[in-house]
């Protein structure tokens, strides 16, 4: 039963990675879509480096919080 557990850990782990560099990624690309369409200023580049960069955040903060142990937690408070 620990075994499922585990997989099913690893594989929400790496769904929730997936999403959380695609979606700031998307959502920055469709803004600068539609300001560059409404302005005329060249905004699609630079918003879609900021949503990778966002992306990447979030990334190495999903990284590091999944190596934490969830007793350790526990035992602090």
């Amino acid at each position: 039963m620990n075994y499922k557990r585990s997989v099913y850990r690893t594989l929400t782990l790496v769904s929730q990675l997936g999403l959380s560099i695609v979606v700031p990624v998307l959502l920055c690309t469709f803004l600068g879509t539609w300001l560059e369409d409404k302005t005329g200023l060249p905004l699609f580049i630079p918003l879609v480096i900021l949503g990778v960069l966002a992306g990447l955040r979030n990334a190495y903060i999903l990284a590091i919080h999944a190596n934490e142990d969830p007793d350790d937690k526990k035992r602090r408070y």
